[in-house]
């Protein structure tokens, strides 16, 4: 990119929304992947006329772009790959309204998850979807990739509770899909189309969701197990107790280890396997409820089970789940998270595959899992300096892929494909699903300029 078109780019947010100052480009060449490239100009726009007119420039020069939050993705979609542009949108971060009437809110791309939620909470309303990286994950990352999170069981994912965006296209086009009301049956479903696209198909600039009522109150389980397959297995009969939690949560031995050693939370380090259960609702039925749950726990033969009322109680049970991933992450200077989605049927069958594929490749794996969807996040903590360890981590997540889908599972339950699961795109989506995304893409960024080198 010659200096001609970085003047003219940065004379569009201002120089002082602008930087290709090399320390700078380091910082927005990573995410929480583990591959590297850095672009070539960083730009932070505050309006969609901004974005329109950065990819109208773009279009014009055929320069890649990679759209940005806060770089919380674990599967490389905010890489910028082919270098040119990242478009970074977490100074576009304002609630812009919240409808405690109509159920809505609608907010831009930049606004942190954790906010979103607090600000509904205030109004007695809650926004379900939430990753674990809630703290600081945009809203604009978590409709591109679709996020989920541990209430993901009882009230579904991002796309579930979108109602509207508004797009920048590869062009510079503005496209709004969708609107404020909850019921829309008007032309094809464009809103849930760019919804999990990852950034190759626009830019979203602003995001209209639906709200649901707070649950009045709530109770927490926590259990630890002697062995695995016996906390796994509890999983299956909860789920077929017709009780419907709002989180159900597994980790395995060396991720209990990980979390004490880091925090000293008093976790059983000699627990093979330790479960977090949330159910919500009516107060009237909650301890019902709760009984239930602990009973199925005894009789898969957990060893202790505490429960704990909504509050503070209930928030140092989760502390121990919060603290899971950083825990991990300390461990060694890379991680790798992955993400494989098996139908709870099978989930003891892929926690055992999963022990068994790191294990047979001398790697410790920490396994954290909502496993009421059956979806699984084993975690590889190595040195990405030792290439052997690092060749090691990479064919045994490869190795992940083919068991998963045998099971009757899934590339990727919520974190996307980009660029760690395109090599193995093709062995879940066949010919004619290829071809169509692939025209997609085509229509909608016909120089192939949005986030060039992802999962299309």
């Amino acid at each position: 990119m010659n200096e001609r078109i970085k003047r003219e780019l940065k004379s569009i947010v201002g120089a002082d929304r602008a930087t290709d100052e090399p320390e700078h480009l380091v910082t927005y060449s990573y995410d929480a992947y583990t591959v590297e490239h850095a672009p070539e100009i960083v730009l932070f726009p505050l309006s969609v006329d901004e974005v329109s007119a950065i990819m109208k420039v773009a279009y014009r020069e055929a320069i890649p772009v990679t759209p940005r939050g806060s770089g919380t993705n674990l599967a490389g979609e905010s890489v910028p790959l082919h270098g040119g542009i990242v478009v970074c949108l977490t100074q576009m971060d304002k609630i812009l309204s919240l409808d405690a009437a109509s159920l809505t809110a609608t907010v831009q791309p930049g606004v942190v998850n954790m906010d979103l939620q607090r600000a509904a909470e205030k109004v007695g309303l809650m926004y379900p979807p939430d990753p674990a990286s809630w703290a600081a994950a945009t809203m604009g990352g978590t409709v591109a990739t679709n996020a989920g999170g541990p209430r993901t069981l009882k009230y579904g994912v991002t796309k579930d509770y979108l109602l509207g965006l508004t797009v920048v296209l590869a062009n510079g086009d503005i496209l709004r899909t969708g609107g404020r009301t909850l019921k829309n049956a008007t032309g094809y479903n464009l809103t849930n189309l760019i919804c999990g696209s990852e950034g190759t198909l626009g830019i979203i600039t602003e995001i209209i969701v639906r709200l649901v009522p707070k649950p009045l109150d709530s109770r927490t389980l926590r259990a630890d197990f002697e062995k695995l397959e016996d906390c796994s297995d509890a999983v299956a009969e909860i789920m077929a107790s017709r009780i419907v939690p709002a989180a159900l949560e597994l980790m395995n031995q060396f991720t209990i280890r990980a979390v004490e050693q880091s925090f000293n939370l008093g976790l059983p380090q000699d627990a093979e396997g330790l479960l977090l259960v949330q159910v919500d609702g009516n107060p009237e039925i909650l301890d019902r409820e709760a009984e239930r749950i602990e009973e199925i726990l005894r009789r898969k033969r957990a060893r202790s089970v505490l429960i704990a009322k909504e509050g503070p109680e209930a928030e140092r049970l989760w502390l121990a789940r919060r603290a899971a991933g950083p825990a991990l992450m300390r461990m060694k200077p890379n991680t790798i998270t992955e993400d494989v989605t098996v139908p709870v049927s099978n989930l003891t069958t892929m926690i055992r595959k999963v022990m068994e594929i790191c294990g047979g490749y001398g790697l410790d794996v920490g396994v954290i899992a909502h496993a009421g969807d059956g979806n699984l996040h084993p975690c590889i903590a190595f040195d990405k300096r030792n290439a052997d360890e690092y060749k090691r981590v990479q064919a045994a997540c490869e190795a992940l892929v083919p068991e998963a889908l045998t099971l009757g599972g899934t590339l990727s339950g919520e974190h996307g494909i980009g660029i760690a699961k395109s090599p193995f795109l093709h062995f879940e989506m066949d010919a004619v699903a290829l071809r169509v995304m692939k025209g997609l893409k085509d229509f909608f960024d016909p120089k192939g300029i949005l986030n060039p080198g992802k999962f299309v």
